[in-house]
């Protein structure tokens, strides 16, 4: 894979995919409500704070020098809007597509977390399904895009991360204890974290619902 990302880059690109799978409705994005994503203290790790300033170079960058996005303009309307391309580069999956996305805007995660969090995007069955999928980021025929990760001390599974920003720093794989633990389904701590993420993002969606709805109603006075 010839793209290297930098991390505000990559909160871009991740972003605009997130709200094109969750929020269809409201895509492509405007330069506000794009500031608004990326400062997003939901979902996001790590949390930032960029100013539109920042995010619109970062908009001109991913356009003329990656190539990963598009400016959009509507008819009757003077505000410029974006998309990534996305699929002009790559094929991926929907399940592929979802699994980048997170690892864009968390960061590495392990395929329990992973099946957790893209259940806002794209349903997953379970962590085995993930793994697949990983496996097939890694291995695809266009260039590996995830890798994973040594086992964190005191960590049972292993972290997964994207490349699209290069090679991740990897520290030194720490001795395994001898545990043997089982995993028949979602624990109770991921079915938690699923309903957390939901809920935040129904929040995010009833904001947006309600600027918009100010919008149309400062149309008609």
């Amino acid at each position: 894979m010839d793209v290297e990302l930098n991390p505000i880059e990559e909160r871009v690109l991740g972003c605009l995919i997130e709200k094109e799978m969750a929020t269809p409705e409201y895509y492509p994005l405007t330069l506000n409500a794009l500031v608004n994503a990326c400062n997003q203290k939901s979902n996001r790790h790590p949390v930032m704070e960029l100013e539109s300033t920042t995010v619109e170079q970062t908009l001109y960058e991913l356009r003329t020098e990656h190539k990963l996005v598009t400016e959009v303009s509507s008819s009757g309307s003077r505000t410029l809007k974006y998309r990534h391309n996305m699929s002009d580069h790559w094929s991926f999956s929907l399940s592929q597509m979802a699994i980048l996305c997170e690892l864009l805007v968390r960061g590495p995660q392990t395929p329990g977390d992973l099946r957790a969090h893209c259940s806002r995007l794209h349903t997953l069955a379970d962590s085995s399904e993930v793994e697949l999928i990983l496996e097939q980021l890694k291995s695809n025929d266009e260039g590996s895009f995830v890798v994973q990760l040594p086992r964190q001390p005191g960590k049972r599974e292993r972290r997964w991360a994207h490349l699209f920003g290069g090679e991740p720093e990897i520290e030194e794989e720490a001795d395994e204890v001898g545990t043997v633990e089982l995993q028949t389904g979602p624990t109770r701590l991921e079915r938690i974290q699923t309903l957390e993420y939901e809920v935040a993002d129904l929040k995010q969606e009833v904001s947006e619902l309600k600027a918009a709805f100010e919008k149309f109603k400062t149309a008609f006075e």
